[in-house]
């Protein structure tokens, strides 16, 4: 029996490992702590109960969480309009939601495949690894899901990178989750035998690399692309007196930029409703043609009709389309909303209870699932909105044999100088990978970036500056097998796996039974 002291030194450990996980991200970039993390966590709940390794599971949930999404208090706090003891069990109680998922992996991982019951390899080379994907997929689709921090997103400069455009983000956690299991299984049972894992991780790194020129490459085609960085403070966007400020600052920015093919703007780049400024819009439209630029700027749709609201990508300038008008124009719907910023759930009884649940443009309607690419100069480009950008499904599904790039709009001013801004570039910099399109991410106060098709950073803004970046991209030509297929190949390996480690389960639960 353990004593209390030792279990309370087990949580702790639990909570430093999983806060340690969090320095394998961006902007801290130390991606073998990737694997330290979630070695030692797999070595704390061996021959554990499967509730006691469920409690050391939530506490490495609460150390990863608790500092890797710590950039949501600062909009909770700055803008969310509470009293601070609220703001702060808001964030607590999303930390500990966050907590319950690797609570559960700990959970069934040890509730079914104890090692006292079951052989080492099926417990950590095929359910470990399965159950870590199950968890992950479930927290990234329930309550409108929550993909932040996948584990293969911190290895966007390691080794490992080179299976994203096979296997997508979830392949590289998959191979994470591996090493860590061979890793903790050699460390258990002092054998080297395990580690042959590791041998295999990087022979299929190896493959995937050597793979990579056969199906992507850049295209000859080439388009100057200039991105305007407006820098307009959060608490000041909305404001009366920033309106004509702003609406300023945009067309001046890109004045000086015509030489250019396209320019973006980052999301609600102006402080005010479509309809409210025709005239403005017209002239940009109207400049911008005569010089051979298309402009695409975030807005808000305000549907004059029926109320609808939305938020926007709307092309002006050169496009497939005539002058500008509002009831033919090319735009883009954000699908993927964000709860509590974009929509509210539970509608009539939540925004009775604070502030927080009537932040300003909480009351969006989602766009289709799947639009037609936005065309600009000629470019086609699959559009992702902010935090859809975190989806790779729905990235995915908008991205056609003739796009040529992904245009994703921000507005991380709602996070400040906070870690959120670098993780949000980093799960960009993951589609280009997957995909073989360059991104192409405009933001309001940074960090707005050019990304090639190889998810390396061609050029940068810096954080909270008025400026302008100005690029040459080459559109990618080919397909992945990751665009091809997406998760497909990874699920059905995985359910496969499944069913043969279960009757290998249950093969040997029935030689033990006959044993005793």
């Amino acid at each position: 029996m353990m004593s209390k002291s030792t279990r309370i030194i087990h949580a702790l450990l639990a909570l430093l490992c999983g806060a340690s996980a969090t320095l394998a991200f961006a902007p801290y970039g130390i991606w073998p702590l990737a694997f330290f993390s979630v070695t030692a966590f797999f070595i704390l709940i061996n021959q554990r109960s499967a509730k006691s390794a469920a409690l050391l599971g939530f506490f490495w949930g609460l150390g990863q969480f608790g500092t890797g999404i710590s950039w949501v208090y600062h909009s909770i706090a700055k803008f969310g309009g509470l009293p601070l003891p609220a703001g702060i069990v808001i964030m607590l109680l999303l930390i500990a939601y966050l907590a319950l998922y690797p609570a559960l992996f700990a959970y069934l991982t040890n509730r079914f495949f104890n090692p006292q019951h079951c052989r080492p390899w099926l417990r950590y080379l095929i359910a470990m690894p399965l159950l870590w994907l199950l968890c992950d997929a479930i927290r990234g689709s329930l309550f409108t899901g929550f993909p932040w921090l996948y584990l293969g997103y911190s290895q966007i400069d390691s080794p490992l990178s080179a299976i994203a455009p096979v296997f997508g983000v979830q392949g590289i956690t998959l191979a994470i989750i591996l090493c860590a299991s061979a890793l903790a299984w050699s460390l258990k049972w002092r054998s080297l035998k395990p580690l042959t894992t590791l041998m295999v991780v990087a022979g299929v790194c190896a493959l995937c690399w050597w793979g990579q020129p056969k199906w992507l490459k850049a295209g000859e085609q080439s388009y100057q692309v200039s991105m305007i960085q407006g820098n307009i403070p959060q608490h000041l966007k909305w404001q009366p007196q920033m309106r004509g400020i702003t609406l300023m600052r945009y067309f001046e920015l890109t004045r000086q930029h015509w030489d250019s093919d396209i320019i973006i703007w980052p999301e609600a780049a102006l402080p005010v409703f479509e309809t409210d400024v025709p005239e403005y819009l017209a002239s940009v439209d109207s400049a911008a043609r005569k010089n051979g630029v298309s402009v695409l700027t975030g807005i808000i749709d305000l549907r004059p009709n029926h109320g609808d609201i939305y938020n926007s990508i709307l092309v002006l300038g050169d496009s497939e389309q005539d002058s500008y008008n509002y009831d033919t124009a090319q735009r883009y719907n954000k699908n993927h909303l964000v709860p509590f910023g974009e929509f509210v759930p539970f509608e009539s009884l939540l925004r009775k209870l604070g502030p927080l649940f009537n932040l300003p443009m909480s009351s969006f309607n989602r766009g289709p699932r799947i639009q037609p690419n936005l065309i600009a100069h000629g470019l086609s480009m699959a559009s992702a909105l902010c935090y859809e950008i975190a989806f790779s499904g729905l990235v995915r599904s908008n991205v056609h044999a003739n796009t040529g790039a992904i245009l994703t709009l921000s507005n991380d001013a709602w996070f400040g100088n906070t870690i959120g801004p670098h993780q949000h570039l980093e799960i960009a910099r993951m589609r280009a990978l997957e995909l073989g399109r360059p991104v192409l991410r405009a933001t309001n106060t940074g960090i707005t970036a050019a990304i090639d098709l190889n998810g390396q950073l061609m050029a940068t803004l810096p954080q909270f500056k008025t400026q302008v970046l100005t690029t040459t991209i080459h559109p990618g030509v080919g397909a992945t097998p990751f665009w091809k297929w997406g998760y497909r190949p990874l699920w059905i390996a995985s359910i496969l796996l499944t069913i043969w480690g279960l009757w290998q389960r249950r093969k040997q639960k029935k030689v033990l039974s006959q044993r005793q």
